[in-house]
């Protein structure tokens, strides 16, 4: 295949949406965010290489620890609606929720900072 084709072809490439996280095998937190392209995982990695990620407290770690004390894992891939209206965004952002409520990566257990509640 030539450059063109294989351009092609990844366009043409389904892109999966979900929810993911990188656990810092040293400590066991972790951080999720939701993508609606799991294959941007890449792109963190890189930010975290650079020393560029958007949360402070986890880029941190990963200077202190290390690559290698960091694991990338996928929670959920979204699963789409085939038929009628689908508001993908909306869907991920809920799927986000539901494993930051699930997991509570707050405090010790994650470098996220819980919201205040509303009164």
């Amino acid at each position: 295949m030539n450059r063109e084709e294989l351009k092609q072809l990844y366009k043409e490439s389904e892109t999966e949406a979900g929810v993911y996280q990188i656990k810092n095998t040293h400590n066991q937190k972790v951080w999720i965010s939701a993508t609606r392209n799991l294959k941007t995982m890449n792109g963190k990695l890189f930010t975290l290489k650079m020393g560029s990620h958007i949360n402070k407290q986890l880029q941190q770690e990963w200077n202190e620890y290390g690559e290698e004390a960091f694991v990338f894992e996928v929670l959920e891939v979204l699963k789409k609606k085939k038929d009628g209206f689908f508001d993908e965004k909306d869907a991920l952002k809920k799927l986000e929720q539901k494993w930051l409520d699930q997991l509570q990566p707050y405090g010790e257990r994650g470098y996220h900072q819980e919201k205040k509640k509303e009164q």
